[in-house]
């Protein structure tokens, strides 16, 4: 399930090693910032202390942009659905305020990137939009905050679109683009300016020593200051992994007839959907793709990932006419449960370990405005003179519902735990070999082993978390086993995808018979 993004990338020569390789070698001296992981974090944090004249390492397990920086709707933008009213139930104007504004320091600056990088960015409005009459509450409920926070937002009754549409609170100016194009613009430009890429090298724990040390595949990586990138840390120090909630959702490309009015679309009611249109990649082409996506949920807690997917293609068929499927693929997101994103130093870390993660979808303002963040306070920059909402936000104050929604939450996760022990229990090995494409679990002397058949070849693993321990569970529609307690993912040979886990599962057969 390539992306949109990535199928349609045209490479430039000197951009292919960055794609592809990296350095693939961990320097052996010591550095002034080591930087674990190729995301949009990563990346402009990276840049940003380059430039800075730091001597500056990033580390990543696979490619530049792999998971979310790669996949997502390349919508940089400061309205974004419901999330504004949904921070300022639990948290003052202020710190409202100061979100907005952490997220317009992070659009401007991906502007002036985009500039100088002659980067194709298109400026689009958002809309905020409710799917029926019972929207509307919410929609003028975000139009209300959003003035509050100081944004030029007006209320739209009607807007000429195919699929259900019975109002939105509007922004103008908005940024589209292509986010995979921008992270390897990312990539290029610190690497002309002196960093140090490696990928295809996994990092696999980090001791906040004096400097800090990193383990990696290739041995140890040395840092006065270390900044960990990944979508969900890889590490556990501060709890993180239980502060933060994962979710997958879907994507799908089209070509289309008869795209919709420009604009960049996201439903503030259910099912979620995101609508915009991106140029289509195909020599000589005037026309534009459709790009819909949603039916977000919490990652290893449904039945068929494919039937989400399969639903979103039957939408657009629904409400576009003559549309041509391209593309589908998906996203991981994580979203901090007291909806504000973490940044800054990581607890047990001795003030050199640094952390981002809990964007909720909107990673590229997020990302680069916690890479200014983290970059600033590396530097010891006077930072609280011109951004004071790096200190609003570093000093909020943990509220009741903050509290509330971790506990529930971590109930969930409690919850998923027992179910999946119970469910493995259901089955017993050996079962006979899955059909291409599926993959069941089942108990092999009170053990949870997952057998998959996958490109016609049947691989069994030892289905159990190495974060937590929790029971996988098969993903139909991406061929892998997910995590329902944090999120891990992994593919069906047991190659760790993405974290909070930092190592594969263990293979425990592979047979073209019964397992």
């Amino acid at each position: 399930m390539n992306s949109f993004w990535t199928a349609a990338a045209t490479v430039s020569a000197d951009q292919e090693p960055i794609i592809e390789a990296g350095e693939r070698v961990v320097p052996a001296g010591p550095v002034d910032v080591a930087i674990v992981g190729a995301g949009i974090t990563g990346l402009s944090t990276a840049l940003m202390l380059q430039r800075a004249g730091r001597s500056v390492v990033v580390v990543e397990a696979t490619k530049v942009a792999a998971l979310a920086t790669g996949a997502n709707t390349g919508k940089a933008s400061v309205l974004q659905g419901a999330r504004l009213q949904r921070i300022r139930r639990s948290h003052s104007a202020k710190v409202v305020g100061a979100y907005v504004q952490a997220n317009l320091d992070g659009q401007s600056w991906i502007a002036e990137f985009a500039h100088e990088r002659s980067l194709p960015v298109e400026l689009e409005t958002a809309y905020s939009y409710a799917q029926s009459d019972t929207g509307l509450k919410t929609v003028l409920a975000e139009f209300d905050v959003a003035r509050e926070a100081g944004l030029p937002v007006e209320v739209v009754e009607r807007m000429p679109v195919p699929f259900p549409f019975a109002g939105a609170v509007a922004l103008e100016r908005q940024l589209a683009l292509d986010p995979y194009r921008l992270a390897l613009e990312l990539a290029d430009a610190f690497v002309a300016e002196g960093g140090v890429l490696v990928t295809g090298v996994r990092v696999q724990g980090v001791h906040a020593s004096d400097p800090v040390v990193l383990d990696t595949e290739q041995g140890s990586l040395r840092a006065d200051d270390v900044v960990i990138a990944t979508a969900t840390p890889i590490l556990d120090r501060g709890l993180s992994f239980a502060k933060i909630r994962a979710s997958r959702s879907y994507l799908a490309s089209f070509r289309v007839g008869d795209p919709p009015p420009p604009g960049l679309y996201l439903s503030v009611d259910g099912p979620s959907r995101s609508v915009r249109t991106a140029p289509d990649p195909a020599p000589e082409s005037t026309t534009r793709q459709l790009l819909v996506g949603g039916n977000g949920h919490p990652v290893g807690r449904v039945e068929s990932t494919a039937e989400l997917v399969d639903d979103l293609v039957a939408w657009t068929r629904r409400h576009f006419a003559d549309v041509e499927l391209t593309h589908r693929w998906s996203a991981q997101d994580y979203e901090s449960l007291n909806q504000i994103p973490f940044a800054g130093r990581m607890p047990r870390g001795r003030g050199r370990i640094r952390f981002a993660t809990g964007y909720a979808k909107w990673g590229l303002t997020n990302g680069v405005a916690a890479a200014i963040r983290i970059s600033a306070e590396i530097l010891g920059e006077p930072w609280h003179e011109h951004r004071p909402w790096i200190r609003t936000l570093g000093t909020r104050v943990t509220v009741p519902a903050d509290l509330g929604r971790g506990i529930a939450e971590n109930a969930k996760v409690a919850a998923a735990l027992a179910a999946g022990w119970v469910r493995a229990e259901a089955d017993s090995a050996p079962v006979p070999r899955p059909a291409e494409g599926d993959g069941v679990v089942a108990s092999r002397r009170g053990v949870p082993v997952g057998v998959s058949t996958v490109d016609g070849q049947t691989c069994a693993v030892r289905a159990v978390c190495t974060h937590l321990g929790g029971v996988l569970r098969w993903n139909d529609a991406e061929s892998s086993w997910d995590c329902p307690l944090h999120g891990s993912r992994f593919e069906a040979s047991g190659r760790l995808i993405e974290g909070p886990a930092t190592r594969d599962l263990r293979s425990t057969a592979r047979s073209d018979g019964p397992l």
